[in-house]
């Protein structure tokens, strides 16, 4: 278990000495926060009605954004990233007054906004958005061409925001409750987005796609997806009933998808077990064929890893187990329990999309190779950690946490089902965390208290060791004639983890905390288990 010793370098960096390094901007304040102009509205649906010229690289139409009015209130605040430009905000047939400052645009209402009345605003933009120059992590919009030299173009922007391509109230706490997307092509072209297919107009140059969705939905979840996609379907059996499981994929790909894509209905199938329903069968499961790796959009989770196993062809846990699955298929498919069902109000808290994702490919492989695959596989991964910065973010400034948020976060969920030795009162937490959270947004506090309760453990001190420090905890113990001797450093205040060892051949747990303790007795053997997320130290 010494095999994370380098953190002992920046072992004693704080979160509050990590925060002191950070400058944040009034654009990140206007990006991040609950602004009052964000907060006296609630958001009802949208029709976003759309014309794409791939040739230009170029988006035009509009976001008709209904809402109720919650308080009294004069200014609506609209995001709309450079170059994008809001153009036009028409209330009741009348243009009203727009102030830009930077990426956030405040519109005048002159109308009454009537406490509970529901009322609507059109917004016109146009423009050039930024492209991505290395989609999903540098986001923005794919426009690339296939082997056949077709367009090939997608859209992805968690964390950047879904106003890097279109106006919307750009902040993950208020979640549309509905929203057709209409998009219009060249003829030769399809487009593909969330939800269901409603209808398809043509005219003699091109196409208009209307895709509807049902369910509540995050905005960097609204995808656009354009190619010369060919479509194969199944219906799987699933806890609600049937469930549409429909495949967009380039032509040229489609024999090769239908051997492949066969990772889905098996994702389906354990994740249903270890979650619960999936979330939006009312939207369909759809994996939809882009030109980079993917990423979780609601209902049509994008793909990208070529067909291959694990991540790219490469095992990431090193371990063997990773090369057993489709990587892609299977963690951006988790994400529609953990960031689509259960979504953070502040990205800071992103871990909870992050960690809990990650920890469902351990699971996949519990479900169909056994419980020891997927903890070797979850140990295996453990080896990425860097523990560069704390795994929550900066609140109210549209800032995520470090990228141990992934392997440091999957970790620690594996370590806290070892800790409560039931393994199915786990599965019922798991599944019952996706009932009681069900379509909501929520805060790193409401899932620390849902986990307290439901296990029955103080976990105040475990989730500050593992969210909001970057140490290790370090299992310090010395091996004496009278037995052995240990206690935990590197810690928060008030961490008493248990930790599971093997004594002389005998597996047993060990309760220390920051004071010495003694296990008597002559013992020639001693080890920690690596199902438990700790360092070892040997005086």
């Amino acid at each position: 278990m010494n095999r994370l010793l380098m953190i002992a370098v920046c072992g004693f960096l704080s979160v509050q000495a990590y925060a002191q390094e950070q400058k944040f901007t009034h654009q990140d304040t206007l990006r991040g926060s609950i602004t009052p102009e964000r907060a006296w509205w609630d958001l009802t649906y949208y029709h976003l009605d759309i014309d794409v010229n791939p040739d230009k690289k170029h988006i035009s139409g509009t976001n008709t954004v209904h809402y109720k009015v919650l308080k009294e209130h004069h200014v609506m605040q609209i995001d709309l990233q450079s170059p994008m430009q809001l153009t036009q905000a028409i209330q009741n047939g009348k243009q009203l007054s727009i102030k830009h400052d930077g990426n956030a645009h405040f519109i005048s209402l002159p109308k009454q906004q009537k406490v509970g009345s529901l009322q609507s605003v059109t917004l016109h933009y146009q423009g050039h958005p930024k492209e991505a120059i290395n989609a999903p992590w540098d986001g923005g919009l794919s426009w690339k061409k296939d082997e056949n030299d077709n367009h090939f173009i997608a859209t992805s922007c968690q964390g950047l925001g879904a106003s890097v391509w279109w106006p919307n109230k750009d902040h993950m706490y208020d979640e549309v409750d509905s929203m057709l997307i209409s998009v219009t092509v060249p003829k030769g072209l399809s487009n593909v987005s969330n939800g269901r297919l409603r209808e398809l107009e043509e005219s003699e140059t091109h196409v208009t796609s209307h895709w509807f969705v049902n369910n509540p939905i995050n905005n960097y979840g609204v995808n656009i997806n354009i190619g010369d996609y060919v479509n194969f379907s199944e219906v799987y059996q699933g806890e609600n009933g049937p469930l549409d499981m429909d495949y967009y994929v380039l032509s040229y790909n489609l024999e090769k998808a239908k051997v492949h894509f066969n990772d889905a209905p098996k994702m389906m199938k354990a994740f249903e077990h270890w979650f619960g329903p999936y979330p939006f069968y009312e939207d369909s499961f759809k994996l939809v064929e882009v030109p980079y790796l993917g990423m979780e959009h609601q209902s049509s989770v994008t793909y990208g890893n070529q067909y291959t196993k694990g991540y790219l062809n490469s095992d990431i846990s090193g371990t063997g187990w990773g090369l057993k699955f489709d990587f892609i298929i299977i963690h951006e498919a988790g994400h529609e329990w953990f960031a689509n069902n259960i979504t953070n109000k502040d990205i800071a808290d992103m871990w909870i999309h992050e960690s809990f994702t990650s920890y469902s490919e351990n699971l996949f492989l519990d479900y169909y190779y056994g419980k020891e695959a997927g903890a070797e596989y979850a140990i295996g991964k453990g080896q990425r950690i860097r523990n560069d910065s704390p795994i929550i973010g900066h609140y109210n400034v549209n800032n995520e946490g470090s990228g141990d948020m992934y392997n440091k976060g999957q970790y620690m969920l594996h370590t806290l089902r070892t800790l409560l030795e039931d393994d199915e009162k786990w599965r019922q937490i798991l599944r019952g965390m996706n009932k009681t959270f069900y379509h909501q947004t929520v805060t790193t506090q409401q899932i620390e208290n849902y986990l307290s309760d439901e296990t029955g453990i103080d976990l105040t001190a475990f989730f500050n060791q593992y969210l909001r420090d970057v140490r290790i905890p370090t299992l310090e113990y010395k091996l004496e004639k009278e037995g052995l001797s240990f206690r935990w450093i590197n810690i928060v205040e008030d961490f008493d983890m248990p930790v599971l060892v093997e004594i002389n051949g005998e597996t047993k747990w060990l309760f220390p905390n920051s004071q010495w303790k003694t296990e008597k007795g002559n013992i020639t053997h001693f080890e920690v288990s690596k199902n438990i997320f700790a360092n070892t130290k040997q005086l």
